[in-house]
């Protein structure tokens, strides 16, 4: 398709609001590549990609992409066998594991029954490589850099360089105190990989040592004390031989990826085109679009179309229906009138559909396959070509017209403009004749009264207009089809207060047939209105009954559905009745058969021990209709409770014996070896039974909480829920201190870290860990 049309119709922009529902660098290339297509498979595959995602979002059900950079560059180097920094590899890392996740994903929807075989057709062509993951995961952190337990050497070098900096800090430490009056501050800074004190430059000699820096005034000088120098060199000879580890396990994870590359170039291919498809989704959501159907003969109807780059607050829809009845629809009227708004909205809304995307209109709108959309409108006058309006407008006629076909789209803006009016009228009367022998489809809006009996008298040709409300001297931006447009220049004048005689003389000067037209245009706009509040009337009553239609068949299925909710909720609660039971009796035959065992086979257990296991088996009954009307029965026995009574304390649990009545509705219950005061409506009366032998249940601790949380890679919200939950959970399980890794990335993940144990009441302090313990990539948390 001529890519002119592109720039006429500002296709760019619409390109630009879907690109920023795009969550990858691939993704966003695929959509500013965009182009129309006029094969009727590729569009009905291309829709239904865009409708079945929208789906999924209209579910509250997305699509797990995150951001990803484009691995291309670092793809062409494993190819070539070459290694890749530590960045690159953590990309690869998270590009391997949102194909693992993208494939659960969808394997769930599977299970649930839930089929899009659109997106299907994408993710069947992903690879699912989870020991290149679990490599990654275990050697290079989200930021790229080379976790320690990569490989025990680089273990091994970093606690020594732990310890080597451990022992420098302490002789430091222990130099800050001794020669405290020397110092310019009292705090260990780095010079050149170095460990160094701020040291007056007075005492320089005194202090000694070597000098590694100086501040900009000369007042202090960075100097290493001879006492640390063997522990710094120490240390830097750590450093290289981490630099050197650190490049050899890349090298060998590099050379682990390379078999691979064409699979993981595959799944950067699958994720970009699922990331291509929902971000279309996102922007028919947003704009609330609607899936076209395309129809081969070119026949075009858009019901309440909406120009896409308009405020939908303020745009006003229109039907615009064209190429079945007629071919060519010849819009008339004055300027201001939203005439050039319409054509550009058709031909938009006509390229966004043949590219994938769902249009601005409402559901059942059509859509033609167009070879190719041409264009003419607004001033396109070039004082450099020295070419008038007229001549630039004919210029871009005359393209249009030797590449078209039938097939074709064709637009023009006040055709046959900028020249004489008797001759731009028969010229462009000339022109839609040719343009009708070809066959293109073909929307032309005009100034020309002569072209209003040239579209009631051409065949596959029609007239329409722009409404104009007399009443309020301004137009409604409405498209009328069938009526054409009339001159509102007199009345819009005596409105504004212009002498009558002069009115009255200016109509005199109006010929007959003008006239004419005129009053049979205002008497077609009449009916119109008339029958479109009609229309209205019917419609609104059609939209409540369709409601009401639609109510009730909501409720009905939510009742179907709460029915079988509640059928499975009580099959699964009956199950659970009946797995605790039996584990109850479980155990209570097991109690028998100790005692049996501890009794010896000659004597029997005592009878009052049978009993209380007899009514340890009773109690495993769930009583049917468990405490129905308890406000009831406890009103009635509150009045007839007296001392000795068995009852149970409702608010503890307990059984208990009652004392006496210590109040008006007071009683003193004896409940083992406490006595407490208790109001009358927490007490239940219970039958009397004969003491129970104790039985000492011990419960032994579940597993402890660890002392950190790892929370890169999850979603932002995600994240902090579960950090909220583990800090409960941690000091339960009486930690003192506990470690929250969240990487470096945005920073946007640790400042929420860092907000949650700002408000957390029993949060005391927390920092970032030593440099070499992640740094800011993880942050140490001490609790009060």
């Amino acid at each position: 398709m001529n890519e002119k049309i592109f720039e006429t119709l500002e296709f760019g922009k619409v390109l630009q609001k879907v690109q920023a529902h795009a969550q990858t660098e691939l993704a966003k290339d695929l959509i500013k590549e965009m182009r129309p297509s006029s094969n009727r498979k590729t569009l009905e595959q291309l829709q239904a990609e865009t409708e079945q995602s929208l789906t999924l979002l209209t579910q509250k059900k997305q699509i797990p992409i995150p951001r990803l950079q484009n691995l291309s560059n670092a793809l062409k180097r494993l190819e070539l066998g070459a290694g890749l920094n530590g960045l690159e590899i953590a990309q690869i890392g998270k590009l391997l594991s949102t194909t693992h996740q993208l494939i659960q994903f969808f394997s769930q929807l599977s299970e649930e029954e839930k089929d899009f075989p659109a997106l299907n057709r994408w993710v069947e062509q992903a690879i699912s490589l989870p020991d290149l993951v679990k490599l990654i995961d275990q050697s290079v952190s989200e930021e790229g850099s080379v976790l320690s337990n990569a490989s025990a050497k680089l273990s091994g070098i970093r606690r020594g360089q732990q310890q080597s900096e451990q022992q420098i800090r302490n002789q430091l430490n222990q130099l800050l105190k001794s020669k405290a009056n020397q110092l310019s501050d009292s705090l260990i800074t780095v010079r050149n990989g170095r460990y160094v004190l701020p040291v007056k430059a007075e005492y320089r000699h005194q202090f000694g040592g070597t000098i590694h820096d100086q501040s900009s005034t000369g007042q202090t000088l960075f100097i290493e004390p001879q006492t640390v120098l063997q522990l710094n060199n120490k240390l830097a000879e750590l450093q290289v031989e981490e630099r050197k580890e650190i490049e050899r396990i890349l090298l060998e994870i590099s050379q682990t990826l390379m078999p691979h590359y064409q699979d993981i170039e595959k799944n950067q291919l699958v994720i970009a085109q699922l990331d291509f498809i929902q971000a279309r989704a996102e922007y028919a959501r947003e704009t609330e679009s609607t899936k076209p159907i395309f129809s081969q003969d070119r026949h075009v109807a858009m019901w309440q179309a909406r120009h896409p780059l308009l405020d939908s607050n303020e745009v006003v829809a229109n039907d615009i229906i064209l190429g079945e009845n007629y071919q060519a629809l010849i819009i008339t009227g004055p300027n201001t009138g939203g005439k050039t708004i319409l054509l550009k909205a058709l031909g938009l809304i006509q390229l966004m559909g043949q590219s994938g995307l769902h249009i601005p209109c409402d559901r059942g709108s059509q859509l033609g396959i167009f070879d190719q959309v041409f264009a003419d409108i607004g001033d396109e006058q070039s004082i450099e070509q020295s070419l008038s309006t007229f001549s630039s407008h004919m210029t871009n006629t005359v393209r249009i017209l030797e590449n078209m076909t039938y097939e074709s789209l064709l637009l023009f803006d006040e055709l046959g403009s900028g020249t004489d009016p008797q001759e731009g009228a028969a010229l462009a009367m000339a022109i839609l004749n040719y343009i009708n022998k070809v066959g293109s489809t073909v929307m032309a809006t005009t100034h020309y009264p002569e072209l209003k009996v040239y579209a009631h008298d051409a065949p596959n040709t029609i007239n329409a207009s722009m409404e104009f409300d007399s009443n309020s001297l301004s137009p409604t931006y409405r498209l009328l089809i069938g009526i054409p447009g009339r001159s509102n220049a007199l009345d819009i004048s005596q409105r504004l207060g212009l002498r009558t005689d002069i009115l009255t003389e200016a109509r005199q000067g109006i010929s007959q047939d003008t006239q004419s037209v005129n009053e049979m245009v205002a008497n077609l706009e009449r009916e119109r209105r008339e029958a479109e509040l009609n229309h209205l009337e019917a419609m609104e009553q059609l939209e409540a009954a369709e409601q009401l239609h639609q109510d009730l068949r909501t409720e009905y299925n939510r009742w179907l559905e709460q029915k079988n909710d509640i059928v499975e909720n009580a099959k699964r609660e009956a199950n659970e009745k009946i797995n605790e039971a039996q584990a109850e009796a479980s155990k209570l035959i097991q109690e028998i058969r100790e005692l049996q065992l501890e009794q010896g086979q000659s004597q029997t257990i005592k009878e009052h021990v049978l009993i209380d296991k007899k009514n340890a088996f009773d109690q495993l009954k769930v009583p049917e209709n468990l405490k129905k009307n308890k406000v009831l029965k406890r009103a009635k026995f509150q009045q007839t409770l007296k001392a000795g009574d068995d009852v149970e304390v409702l608010s503890y649990g307990q059984r208990g014996t009652i004392v006496e009545k210590s109040g008006k509705d007071e009683y003193v219950v004896q409940m083992g070896i406490l006595k407490m005061k208790i109001e009358g409506k927490d007490l239940t009366p219970l039958n009397k039974v004969e003491n129970k032998t104790k039985v000492n249940v011990q419960r032994s601790a579940g597993p402890k909480v660890q002392t950190s949380l790892d929370l890169r890679g999850e979603r932002y919200e995600q994240a902090i829920h579960r950090l909220s939950q583990y800090l409960d959970s941690a000091l339960l399980s009486n930690h003192s201190m506990v470690t929250i890794i969240h990487g470096k990335g945005t920073g946007a993940l640790r400042e929420g870290v860092k907000d949650t144990l700002k408000k957390h009441p029993q949060v005391a302090r927390f920092e970032y860990s030593a440099a070499n313990a992640g740094g800011d990539g993880s942050t140490v948390v001490y609790f009060k």
